[in-house]
C-alpha cells in the first residue's frame, strides 16, 4: 500500500476542507438559490415634503420679569410660586401712605399753577409772563401725572396671563423701586413683544410670571439651511420622551449666526407650538421638522431601485417587472426624498421595479431567512476560482 507524502496530504486536506465546506452551506441553505425572490418596490404617487430639521428646547412662549417700579416696605403679597394670575391681577404691594401725600402735594402744585396762569391773563400780563405761567403749568402737570401713576404702581400687577414660576418678595421687605414691569418678553428672544423689566437694579427680579400652556421651540438651524427656514412655515415637533408629535409655526429667523457646540455657524429660529399644551413642559428637549417646501401628485420609488449604465453615459434606468420579468426601462429622475427619488418619466403610478442586490427566500430552506447581496449560488466567499484550480498549482507548490 502506498502512502501520500508531505506534498499528497496537503492537497488531499485542502480539498476535504473545501468539500465539507460546500457541503455545509448546501445543508444550510438548501434550495433558497433556486428559489430566491428578488426584492422590489412600487412607483406611487403622493405629496412629498422637503423639510430642515432644527434642533432646541421647548420655552414658554411669554415670560414677564416683574420688580415694582416705586421704593418703599412691601405690607402684601397676594401669590405664591406655582399659583395661576391672570393678566392685571395683583402680586404685592408696598407702603402707599407717603406716595399719596406726595400726589396730594403735586396736585396741590398743579392747582396753584392753574390759578396763576388764570390771574396774569385776566390781568393782562405781558406775553413773557404768560409763557412762563404756561411751562409752570405744564411742569405741574407733569408732575401731578408722575405722583398718580407712583401710587397706582404701589401695587405691583402681572403683565400677562400665566403662571408664578418664582416669588422673591415677603412682607416687611424694603425694595429699591428700580424696576418697571410693563409686559412680558418672549423667551426665544425675536418675535415677541418685550416687556421685560428695565432699569438697574442690585437684586435679582421679584417676581418671574410665565405663560400657562403656550410655549415656543427655541432652536438652530444649520447655515446651509438658514435661508430656506421662512416665517410662517409649518413644523412638526418630536418632543424627547414624548409618544406622539406635536406641531407648530415659525414665528422668527434670526439673522446673527451662533455658533453650536461642534463649532459650526448656526441660526436661531423661534417656532410657536399650536394651541394650549397641557403635557409639555419647559426645558424639554426638542426637535423639529419645519416643512420648506411641499409638492403634490409626485410620483416616487425606492432611490435604490435607480441604477445607471456606465455604457450609455450613466443613463438612468430601473428593472420594471412586466409579465413576471425584469424588463431594463430608461428613465428619468429628479428631486431626491431621502429614500425615495422623484420620477419624472419612464414609470406610471402602480408599476413594479426590482431593487438590484437584494433578494428574499421564498422556499423553505434551513437557513436564517435573512436578505443577502450577490453571489447567489457559489461557495461562500465566492467559491473557487474559474477552471476550479489553486492559483499557482496545488498547496505546498505541488504539480
Amino acid at each position: 500500500m502506498v502512502r501520500p507524502g508531505k506534498r499528497g496530504w496537503a492537497i488531499l486536506i485542502a480539498l476535504l476542507v473545501i468539500v465539507g465546506s460546500g457541503g455545509s452551506w448546501l445543508l444550510l441553505h438548501g434550495d433558497d438559490a433556486a428559489t430566491a425572490t428578488p426584492l422590489t418596490a412600487q412607483a406611487s404617487s403622493g405629496t412629498v415634503k422637503q423639510t430642515v430639521s432644527a434642533t432646541g428646547t421647548i420655552e414658554p412662549a411669554r415670560t414677564a420679569d416683574l420688580d415694582f417700579a416705586v421704593a418703599g416696605t412691601v405690607t402684601k403679597v397676594y401669590v405664591k410660586a406655582g399659583d395661576r394670575v391672570a393678566e392685571g391681577q395683583a402680586i404685592a404691594a408696598v407702603d402707599d401712605s407717603a406716595l399719596i401725600a406726595s400726589r396730594t402735594a403735586a396736585r396741590a402744585s398743579y392747582d396753584a399753577a392753574l390759578t396763576q396762569h388764570a390771574t396774569d391773563v385776566d390781568a393782562d400780563a405781558s406775553d413773557v409772563q404768560l409763557a412762563a405761567d404756561q411751562t409752570a403749568v405744564l411742569s405741574a402737570k407733569a408732575q401731578l401725572d408722575a405722583a398718580i401713576q407712583d401710587v397706582k404702581d404701589a401695587v405691583l400687577r402681572s403683565t400677562i396671563k400665566g403662571t408664578v414660576s418664582s416669588i422673591d418678595l415677603a412682607v416687611g421687605d424694603v425694595v429699591s423701586g428700580s424696576g418697571s414691569s410693563s409686559g412680558g418678553s418672549g423667551s426665544g428672544g425675536a418675535g415677541v413683544s418685550s416687556a421685560a423689566s428695565t432699569g438697574s437694579t442690585t437684586s435679582s427680579t421679584a417676581v418671574t410670571v410665565t405663560s400657562t400652556n403656550a410655549f415656543v421651540v427655541s432652536a438652530t438651524v444649520s447655515a446651509d439651511d438658514a435661508a430656506t427656514v421662512k416665517k410662517g412655515m409649518q413644523a412638526q415637533i418630536t418632543l424627547t420622551g414624548a409618544s406622539a408629535p406635536i406641531y407648530g409655526t415659525v414665528s422668527s429667523v434670526g439673522l446673527v449666526a451662533q455658533t453650536s457646540s461642534s463649532g459650526a455657524a448656526a441660526f436661531p429660529v423661534e417656532i410657536a407650538v399650536t394651541g394650549a399644551q397641557r403635557s409639555v413642559y419647559a426645558g424639554t428637549t426638542a426637535t423639529a421638522s419645519i416643512t420648506v417646501k411641499q409638492t403634490d401628485d409626485v410620483l416616487t420609488v425606492s432611490s435604490r431601485a435607480i441604477r445607471t449604465d456606465a455604457a450609455d453615459d450613466n443613463a438612468t434606468y430601473v428593472m420594471k417587472m412586466v409579465g413576471g420579468k425584469a424588463v431594463k426601462t430608461p428613465v428619468e429622475v429628479g428631486t431626491v426624498y431621502g429614500s425615495t427619488t422623484e420620477i419624472t418619466s419612464g414609470l406610471a403610478d402602480g408599476d413594479t421595479v426590482q431593487i438590484p442586490g437584494i433578494t428574499i427566500p421564498s422556499g423553505s430552506g434551513s437557513g436564517s431567512g435573512g436578505s443577502r447581496t450577490g453571489n447567489d449560488g457559489g461557495f461562500p466567499g465566492g467559491g473557487l476560482p474559474a477552471g476550479g484550480a489553486f492559483p499557482g498549482g496545488a498547496p505546498g507548490g505541488g504539480q
